[in-house]
């Protein structure tokens, strides 16, 4: 599925210089940096969601020692 995506001028000049360097295109890089931190991306979100449920009392937590003694790791 095609995306389109609005950069500011310097980034897109830094791609243009990149590509004309590399003789690859400027979707590669992109293509490549989403790749790269997506994972990341999906982390924080995911952590921060995380995070609200437990301020809002909808998770619970459990301490580092009951999840050490849960696996045997104490």
């Amino acid at each position: 599925m095609p995306v389109s995506v609005r950069l500011d001028a310097d980034i897109e000049q830094r791609l243009d210089a990149l590509a004309r360097a590399t003789g690859r295109t400027k979707a590669s890089y992109i293509r490549e940096a989403v790749e790269e931190h997506l994972q990341d991306l999906e982390d924080a979100y995911l952590a921060q969601a995380e995070l609200d449920a437990v301020r809002a009392g909808r998770s619970e937590t459990v301490s580092l020692e009951t999840l050490l003694k849960s696996h045997d790791a104490a």
